[in-house]
C-alpha cells in the first residue's frame, strides 16, 4: 500500500512498536511503520491479532466517520472488492487525548506507476481499463473518488488486479472535492469547476495515463491549458495512440466511465500488433464460412460418388424384388 504524502505538517509522529488499545472493542494493534499522511490523518502498517493491517488514525472524528461510511458503501458494490476492506473502528486514548482510528485491510503490491516502470508500458491499458470498470460502479452509486492518482492505485496479483486505496479524498456527489493532488486536478489545469461530478475523476484517469508516461510529472507554464497537456501527449510515443482517449477525457467530453472505457478499449483493438492478428482472423473465419456455403471439387465429387452408390444400390434392390415377384407368378402359373 503506497499513499502520496503532501506538504502538510505530520499529524502524527509514532515510532514502530508504538502499541495502539482500541478504548471500546480493546482490539490490540502494533505498529510496524509509516506508509504515508495527509492533511487529515496518517496511516500506519500495524500488526494485529488476525495479522498485518492497515490503520488510519486522526484527531478529526468528521473525517474517520465520512471515510468510514466510504468504505461500508464501497463493500455494498457488487463485483470486485473497490478499496480495502473495512475491519475495526474505534478511539485511542493517547496522553489525555482522544485519537480516532479505523484498521482495514492492508493491500500488499506496488503502485500502478512502479508497476508499469517495471512491467512495461503496454500493462497501461488494461489496469486503466479495470480502474475505468470500477470507477463506473463507485459513480453508479453517487461517489467521486477525488483524488486519484497511481500512489492511491495498487497492483496486487497475478493474475493483476488494480484496487483503490486511501479514500480520504472521495466525495458524494454534487459536493465540493474534499482531497485532490495538483498534477491530477482539473482546477489546476484548467480552472474548471472542482464539483464532484465523474467528469473530475475521468480528467484525473487522463492526467494518469500522462503521468505513466512522464514519471518525475512536470508543472504548468503560464496559466496552464489544454494546449500544454496537448503538447506533452505529442512529445510521447506511448501517448499517441490514446491521444483521442485523454484529451476527450481532459476536455470532460465523455458521459461516464464506461464511455472513456469502451473508447481506451477500442485503442487497444487496433493497436499494430492486434490489427496483424484481426487481418489474419477473418480470412480464416471467412474460409471455415465458404466451406459451408461453397463445397470445393474434391467434396463434390465425393458427394456426387456417395449419391451414385446410394442410387445403385436402390435400383439393385427393385430389380431382385422384380425377378423375385416374376418368379412366385411363374411357380404359381404352373401349378394351376
Amino acid at each position: 500500500m503506497a499513499m502520496m504524502n503532501n506538504t502538510s505538517k505530520k499529524p502524527f509522529n509514532f515510532s514502530p512498536g508504538t502499541v495502539i488499545r482500541g478504548k471500546w472493542y480493546k482490539n490490540i494493534y502494533s505498529i510496524i511503520k509509516e506508509l504515508g499522511y495527509g492533511a487529515n490523518g496518517i496511516v500506519y502498517l500495524v500488526q494485529g491479532a488476525s495479522g498485518f493491517q492497515a490503520i488510519k488514525i486522526s484527531e478529526s472524528n468528521v473525517t474517520i466517520t465520512s471515510e468510514v461510511n466510504v468504505l461500508k458503501s464501497f463493500s455494498k458494490v457488487q463485483g470486485s472488492p473497490l478499496g480495502p476492506k473495512l475491519l475495526d473502528v474505534d478511539d485511542w486514548e493517547y496522553r489525555g487525548k482522544t485519537i480516532h482510528f479505523y484498521s482495514m485491510e492492508y493491500i500488499q503490491g506496488p503502485d500502478l506507476l512502479s508497476f508499469v516502470q517495471e512491467k512495461g508500458f503496454s500493462w497501461t491499458g488494461v489496469l486503466v481499463a479495470q480502474l475505468l470498470t470500477d470507477l463506473q460502479r463507485i459513480h453508479k452509486e453517487g461517489w467521486v473518488f477525488g483524488d486519484l492518482k497511481p500512489e492511491n492505485l495498487i497492483i496486487t496479483g497475478p493474475p493483476y488486479r488494480i484496487r483503490c486505496i486511501d479514500v480520504g479524498g472521495t466525495t458524494i456527489a454534487g459536493r465540493a472535492i474534499k482531497e485532490f493532488t495538483e498534477f491530477f486536478d482539473r482546477g489546476y489545469w484548467l480552472g474548471d469547476s472542482r464539483k464532484a461530478d465523474p467528469t473530475y475523476d475521468l480528467f484525473s484517469v487522463g492526467m494518469i495515463l500522462i503521468n505513466l508516461a512522464y514519471p518525475q510529472r512536470f508543472t504548468k507554464t503560464g496559466s496552464g491549458n489544454m494546449q500544454q497537456l496537448k503538447q506533452a501527449i505529442q512529445s510521447k510515443d506511448q501517448l499517441r495512440k490514446f491521444q483521442p482517449t485523454i484529451v476527450k477525457a481532459l476536455e470532460g467530453d465523455f458521459l461516464s466511465a464506461n464511455e472513456m472505457r469502451e473508447s481506451l478499449l477500442n485503442t487497444l483493438s487496433h493497436s499494430p500488433q492486434n490489427a496483424r492478428q484481426s487481418n489474419t482472423n477473418p480470412t480464416r473465419k471467412r474460409t471455415s464460412h465458404s466451406s459451408h456455403t461453397h463445397a470445393s471439387p474434391q467434396t463434390t465429387r465425393y458427394q456426387a460418388q456417395k449419391t451414385n452408390k446410394t442410387s445403385h444400390f436402390i435400383e439393385t434392390v427393385l430389380v431382385v424384388i422384380i425377378v423375385s415377384l416374376l418368379y412366385v407368378l411363374y411357380i404359381y402359373g404352373e401349378l394351376m
